[in-house]
């Protein structure tokens, strides 16, 4: 079973300190929910696990299967197994799903051995289809260009099609309910369930409990001024979706009081 661990990590982006010693152990067949407020750091943290260059990690370690992926590029993580379904997936016009999806998967198989030949047109062929089939997505998919004309619930499906193509171990899901209506949520979240299992984790990050309804979380965390400040089981999104995120800035401050006078 493969382990993604974080280790008191601290990110600056533009000089700032964001992500300010977090933590979180996930472990293949586990889905963790990450939720807090505006300005928490949530994406940013989520750019810092894939290696996005503008993010600075200055203390901590990200460990894959206890060895150490910190100071990796962004391709060398993903074929290791790691896949960030963006917030805001690009669109790239001229450029096939499938055409895009077959350097990819060939890209991850010459990376984990050198000597591939990559997967022949129809053994990739016969694989989107059959994962095609699992998504309950239309074959006409493959034809279209990446994410150009897509709806936000269509991008949002393309990233999980790359996700089942690319077979990661870990996928950081980051707000992909973001401007999303509630049937577009459904559906994006049945093809997450769909993948889900024994050989993936998943971290997913939002703000609501609305796509918790749907991706059904074993562990909840609190993320507030950059690390988790509360650990619980589904019923602490409930109480999010009930109370908001003022008692957790409560209780964050008398903590902080409380740090400060000893």
């Amino acid at each position: 079973m493969s382990t993604l661990e974080i280790k008191n990590l601290h990110v600056n982006v533009g000089g700032q300190e964001i992500i300010r010693g977090f933590n979180l152990t996930i472990n293949q067949g586990e889905v963790h929910a990450l939720m807090g407020p505006n300005g928490a750091g949530k994406s940013t943290l989520s750019n810092a696990i894939m290696g996005h260059p503008k993010n600075e990690i200055t203390e901590g370690q990200i460990l894959l299967d206890g060895k150490d992926i910190t100071s990796l590029a962004v391709d060398e993580r993903s074929h290791r197994g790691i896949f960030l379904a963006f917030q805001y997936p690009v669109s790239i016009p001229g450029v096939t799903m499938a055409n895009f999806l077959r350097v990819a998967v060939n890209a991850k198989l010459k990376a984990l051995d050198p000597n591939s030949k990559g997967i022949s047109l129809v053994e990739f062929r016969k694989k989107m289809k059959a994962k095609m089939d699992l998504l309950k997505m239309d074959y006409s998919f493959g034809g279209r260009y990446l994410n150009e004309g897509f709806s936000g619930g269509e991008k949002k499906r393309a990233e999980v099609l790359q996700m089942a193509m690319l077979e990661p171990k870990f996928a950081i899901m980051d707000e992909t309910d973001s401007g999303l209506d509630i049937d577009a949520i459904r559906i994006v979240s049945e093809g997450v369930n769909s993948l889900a299992g024994n050989s993936l984790g998943i971290l997913v990050i939002t703000h609501y409990q609305r796509l918790l309804n749907y991706i059904k979380p074993d562990f909840v965390h609190i993320l507030f001024d950059g690390r988790i400040v509360e650990t619980g089981g589904p019923e602490l999104a409930l109480k999010l979706e009930e109370h908001g995120y003022d008692w957790v800035r409560d209780e964050f401050d008398n903590l902080e009081d409380s740090g400060n006078k000893s």
